[in-house]
């Protein structure tokens, strides 16, 4: 791709060069018509001078004579002596009667056998040379006066005074060519540095951009890709993290498998392999839950970035998830048990939500005994999951959140309140576990109340 310099120049010439073609066409041509307006005064001028000659000449033919001679000589002296002007032309003359009689006519005149029929300015033909022309007619003499000059002297001329002044354009284009392009590359010189600079950073390296002082134009530009630096540094950070953390969680329960087994495959009889066995199927389940638990956590955590709010049917939601989860309770031999206000409306990430509901109630299935309950309960923008377990120790409830400790339950992957405590930082509710009366634990979630639609 070429650079931004000549992105920007290359338009910028075309539009000068078509814009300065077209105003030096609409020049030329109104000077041409001005100048020509110009030469017709000196033509109309130059007649009426002469009428004010011949009107000195009342004294006879003779002085008349000396007087057309004297006017012809000056008319015709253009560029003999020093003092001619370039621009000048040489002008003749014819005088008539008004009857039509040929008076007297300068050298050069075209030869004409009656006067011109149109008083003014005119155009007339003569042996393929194009004269332009004024007639003035003088009713107290009784004069027709006629002066013209060849057209091909006129326009050269014109086309001299034109080449004048069309020179300054064709030097001036090139020279702001020049300028134009100096200044786009003083003004890209920002830019140039901003490209320099993240070309010599190293590879790794994701610390923010500070150029200072920058254009306007490109602290959006500075201020965008700090932003995706960011995002980037923390998409590696969470890489990390998952990585650590299967390494961490795994190791164990990896291990333990292996002995298992070697166990199943050194047992003496078959108590001892459907033993081992049953220690390999558990630990396999153990080590399932552990990765589905760190895929939540590494699809979930990212999503919360920007969670999308709506209005959500809270009943609705619950009794869903609860279904999904009936084959689990069971299993465990444990009820699971809805509560609550039919028609309660939250504003809130729907799937967040859900994912942290499915693992309160998984925690509750849990450390839940054979033939309890576990009830979730709705009502006043709150959402409540009890179970009748062992409930917690005062001392340990600070712990419960932190990744990968689970009292209690060997077979727990210790993830499932820090999913929950991560969803609701995110979503902007509040979460509150506390033991209650009659045995058990209970975590509340308060949600944000729905406006209605």
């Amino acid at each position: 791709m070429i650079s931004v310099r000549a992105r920007i120049l290359v338009p910028v010439l075309v539009m000068i060069l078509l814009g300065d073609a077209l105003i030096s066409w609409l020049v030329l041509r109104d000077s041409h018509h001005e100048i020509e307006e110009v030469y017709d005064a000196q033509l109309a001028q130059s007649a009426r001078l002469l009428q004010g000659v011949l009107r000195q000449g009342d004294a006879g033919e003779a002085d008349w004579e000396r007087l057309y001679q004297a006017f012809d000589q000056a008319m015709s002296r253009v560029g003999v002596d020093g003092v001619a002007h370039p621009y000048e032309t040489r002008l003749t003359f014819q005088v008539w009667r008004s009857d039509g009689e040929l008076l007297v006519r300068s050298a050069e005149a075209p030869v004409l056998a009656a006067p011109p029929a149109t008083l003014g300015a005119h155009d007339l033909l003569d042996n393929s040379n194009e004269w332009c022309a004024f007639l003035l007619a003088d009713p107290q003499q009784g004069l027709l006066i006629w002066v013209g000059e060849r057209d091909d002297i006129r326009q050269d001329l014109i086309q001299r005074i034109m080449r004048h002044t069309l020179w300054p354009t064709l030097i001036g284009v090139p020279l702001l060519t020049l300028v134009i392009w100096l200044v786009i590359g003083w003004g890209l010189k920002p830019l140039r540095s901003m490209a320099r600079k993240l070309r010599v950073r190293q590879t790794g390296s994701l610390h923010p951009l500070r150029l200072k002082p920058l254009p306007s134009d490109l602290e959006p530009m500075q201020t965008a890709l700090n932003r995706l630096l960011l995002q980037v540094e923390e998409l590696l950070a969470r890489e990390r993290r998952f990585i650590a953390d299967a390494a961490h969680e795994l190791r164990t329960p990896l291990a333990i498998l292996r002995i298992h087994a070697q166990n199943a495959r050194n047992a003496a009889t078959a108590e001892q392999r459907h033993e081992a066995l049953d220690f390999l199927v558990s630990g396999v389940d153990r080590a399932t839950r552990i990765g589905s638990q760190l895929l939540t956590m590494a699809r979930i955590e990212p999503q919360l970035s920007d969670p999308q709010r709506s209005r959500v049917q809270l009943t609705e939601l619950v009794r869903e998830e609860l279904a999904e989860l009936t084959p689990l309770a069971l299993n465990k031999g444990v009820d699971l048990v809805l509560e609550g206000d039919e028609e309660c409306w939250v504003e809130t990430e729907p799937v967040a939500l859900a994912i942290a509901l499915q693992n309160l109630v998984t925690n509750a299935l849990n450390f839940s005994p054979p033939g309890s309950e576990v009830k979730v309960v709705i009502g006043d923008n709150r959402l409540s999951v009890e179970d009748q377990g062992p409930g917690i120790d005062e001392a340990d409830m600070e712990r419960l959140f932190e990744r990968f400790y689970s009292r209690g339950n060997a077979n727990g992957a210790g993830l499932g309140l820090a999913i929950v405590e991560m969803i609701v930082d995110k979503i902007g509710c509040d979460l509150r576990l506390y033991n209650l009366r009659q045995g058990g634990l209970c975590a509340e979630l308060t949600l944000s109340q729905a406006r209605a639609s």
